[in-house]
């Protein structure tokens, strides 16, 4: 198996639910005292989260590159990055490395295909809800992605000031549920919980439609390829 490199911190708290995933993905798949060979850089998110704030995605980029060659330098073989924000620099990490980069929207993809959906709601950040660096790849893909048209600013608010510092609220999973219920209501088949705290807030136990975890199956993706 190879080892896996993750570039986490955004935030630490979804990069310990990556870390478990892996874990528990490589025992299932392995079979006894198994589990996954993987190196984490965990960055400062402060940083990164000013970064984003000020629109600085070839300096944010820049980092990550680096950290993903180190990674790579230090004998990953398949490297992965525990964000679904980040990933608008995904081209510049990948022009940097000579392993394979896992994306965290093709296994996404992929389930949802699979399963036989069509239209999806996507929940993020405000920026992977409009900026387009996420959305093309899912249309790439035949899918049609739907995104909420009211209350972006309190879901992207929730995400920040909540889920990334380990804040769980039921008022905010009502507002969670409530944005999902828009969505099915415009034809989403299921929702894509497109950034990776979200999974802390929302699974199908409480969602109207059915919910696709990005985090989950980013992780699962990632033992495949270190596996293959």
């Amino acid at each position: 198996m190879k080892t896996i490199g993750l570039i986490g911190g955004m935030s630490w708290e979804s990069t310990a639910h990556y870390y478990a995933i892996l874990n528990r993905e490589t025992a299932r798949l392995r079979g006894g005292l198994h589990s996954a060979p993987v190196i984490v850089h965990s960055v400062d998110f402060a940083p990164i989260e000013a970064m984003q704030r000020a629109g600085d995605w070839d300096g944010a980029g820049a980092q990550l590159a680096q950290i993903a060659t180190t990674l790579e330098a230090q004998g990953c073989g398949v490297i992965g990055l525990a964000t679904n924000t980040m990933h608008i620099c995904a081209p510049q990490i990948v022009a940097a490395l000579t392993v394979p980069f896992i994306h965290i929207a093709a296994p996404t993809a992929d389930a949802l295909l699979a399963d036989g959906i069509g239209t999806v709601g996507l929940l993020g950040t405000r920026f992977t809800m409009e900026q387009r660096f996420y959305i093309d790849g899912l249309e790439q893909r035949g899918l049609e992605v739907l995104v909420p048209v009211i209350g972006i600013t309190n879901l992207n608010g929730i995400i920040y000031e909540e889920l990334c510092r380990g804040i769980v609220r039921e008022e905010s999973r009502r507002l969670y549920v409530d944005a999902i219920a828009r969505l099915a209501a415009r034809g989403a088949e299921a929702v894509i919980l497109g950034c990776t705290e979200i999974g802390m807030l929302i699974d199908d136990s409480v969602s109207p439609i059915p919910t696709y975890d990005t985090t989950e199956l980013h992780a699962k993706a990632l033992v495949a390829a270190a596996l293959d």
